[in-house]
């Protein structure tokens, strides 16, 4: 075997246990090194089993899909996320497409728009994207908006032109309401420039955000309770999906649906 292939063949691997160590999925992710179940956030008392449905919501009897990665996965939450919330919750059906590590831009078979293109799902009420943290972090390029009339044709290698391929596509799809949410702050200069091409990109296509980053107030939360909901700066814990994400998602995803009502 030549010592190119070799080589590419050992870089392939180590890229893979790199991606187990640092996000926690793959055939390598026992090697990331949080213990999701040893954290006081994912204990017995935030657990699915104890929530109990919500009365008169605006959600219930609807499908929502769910595009993402670790955060939409629920990656430091023992696999639950506020999707998993929100289904109980509010007595809707919840389609998770959700895989750790993964990026919008489009550079291999588990990004979210090709994902998205294999989703077997015949109808949605509501399409709900995540705003993906990976990007940011792998330095994938940001692209630029495209005209206002331009409605195919995108460069999906870049964050924007993968999140204008993915409004396109689940608007002509599903014809439904399309909502992308933000993490909340946490430190990323590249991911804040994210946040600010999505509002721009929002205004174009009419779409609607659920602003973490941005909204203040939600921002706003004592030491001790950063502790009890985030197992690290990005990844929440059944009980951050529990107390503090999933009732701001229910008020914009029921926000989105009365909007689509008007």
């Amino acid at each position: 075997m030549p010592a190119i292939v070799l080589v590419l063949l050992l870089l392939a691997l180590l890229w893979i246990a790199f991606c187990g160590y640092t996000w926690g999925w793959g055939p390598f992710a026992k090697l990331h090194p949080l213990d999701a179940g040893r954290l006081p956030g994912n204990a017995a008392a935030y657990s699915i089993e104890r929530v109990e449905p919500l009365a008169g919501s605006a959600l219930k009897g609807t499908t929502i899909i769910f595009l993402g990665s670790s955060v939409t996965y629920g990656a430091a939450s023992k696999g639950i996320s506020f999707v998993d919330y929100i289904a109980k919750r509010d007595g809707c059906t919840a389609i998770k497409e959700a895989v750790s590590g993964t990026t919008l831009a489009d550079t291999g078979k588990s990004s979210y728009i090709r994902r998205l293109e294999r989703l077997d799902a015949d109808h949605a009420d509501l399409f709900v994207c995540q705003l993906s943290t990976n990007d940011a972090t792998q330095g994938k390029p940001l692209g630029q908006v495209t005209p206002p009339s331009q409605r195919e044709g995108f460069d999906t290698a870049t964050v924007a032109g993968a999140i204008e391929h993915i409004i396109a596509y689940a608007g002509n799809r599903w014809g439904c309401p399309i909502v992308f949410y933000t993490n909340p702050r946490y430190e990323s200069a590249a991911y804040g420039e994210m946040v600010t091409l999505l509002k721009e990109i929002a205004s174009k296509w009419d779409i609607s955000i659920i602003e973490l980053w941005d909204d203040e107030g939600f921002n706003v939360i004592t030491p001790e309770e950063r502790k009890l909901y985030m197992a690290d700066a990005i990844h929440p814990t059944q009980a951050g999906y529990l107390k503090w994400w999933t009732p701001k998602i229910e008020e914009g995803l029921s926000e989105a649906m009365r909007k689509d009502a008007r």
